[in-house]
């Protein structure tokens, strides 16, 4: 049984992430690591599934077709949380490969069980600043989708700066999509979302496939999640983005 840790990063300086440098020149993150409790299941999957399922960052992209095997549309999730989401969604879709990025630990372990469990080979992982992996890792117009289902929204105006979708952001991550390709984004706080509608519309590269009310239907392959049903019993709004790049 191997330790569980993080694979070392290959030699040679990643490449800098797609956001505003802070008044002391380092980037401004779009996420903060925060400590979580790890269970022995997760630790075991960290331990035992990581070196099948977890690819190490890396400064140029790795042949996808050989990681998973065959050539197949691919989608990147931005940021999996616990991961139960995207495990339904790849479950869904098995004629789809799926690229999750998530840098936080117990979420890499619950998808890599999640994985184990439902004999998901259309799923990879790469725990590393999503922003980095896109830059160096995905090939231009190589990507079917991206999904960004509720990432921080930052709630703070003084911390707004911090937030995923932002211009110069969406201009890379619009590099990566193919022609026809769908960014999807979710969002359950509505000046995000409002932030986010404001972004992708004025991204000359995409096109709104909602254009007559800005928000798209849920699409049936995104499942609620245990919050968002808790949220929308309370009344609160949920608003899904889907745009396709021209």
């Amino acid at each position: 049984m191997s330790d569980p840790v993080l694979p070392p990063d290959p030699a040679g300086p990643p490449a800098e992430p797609v956001s505003a440098p802070s008044p002391a020149g380092r980037p401004i993150r779009s996420f903060v690591l925060r400590a979580g409790r790890m269970g022995s299941g997760q630790i075991r999957a960290l331990a035992e599934l990581a070196p099948r399922y977890r690819l190490p960052f890396q400064a140029t992209p790795p042949d996808w077709e050989a990681v998973f095997g065959r050539a197949a549309p691919r989608v990147l999730e931005i940021g999996f949380g616990m991961g139960a989401a995207t495990a339904a969604i790849a479950a869904a879709r098995p004629d789809t490969d799926f690229i999750g990025c998530e840098v936080h630990e117990p979420g890499v372990g619950a998808l890599l069980q999640a994985i184990e469990a439902g004999g998901l080979r259309n799923l990879r992982i790469v725990q590393h600043d999503a922003v980095e992996v896109l830059a160096t890792m995905i090939p231009p117009a190589s990507l079917a989708g991206v999904h960004i289902f509720f990432p921080d929204p930052w709630h703070k105006k003084r911390h707004n700066k911090r937030r995923l979708v932002q211009p110069p952001f969406i201009a890379d991550l619009v590099t990566r999509l193919a022609p026809g390709g769908l960014l999807h984004c979710a969002t359950d706080w509505q000046p995000y979302a409002e932030q986010m509608l404001e972004v992708l519309s004025a991204e000359p590269a995409l096109q709104n496939t909602a254009p007559a009310t800005g928000y798209a239907e849920r699409p049936d392959y995104r499942p609620l999640t245990k919050f968002e049903q808790r949220g929308l019993r309370l009344g609160h709004g949920v608003w899904d983005l889907l745009f396709m790049r021209r």
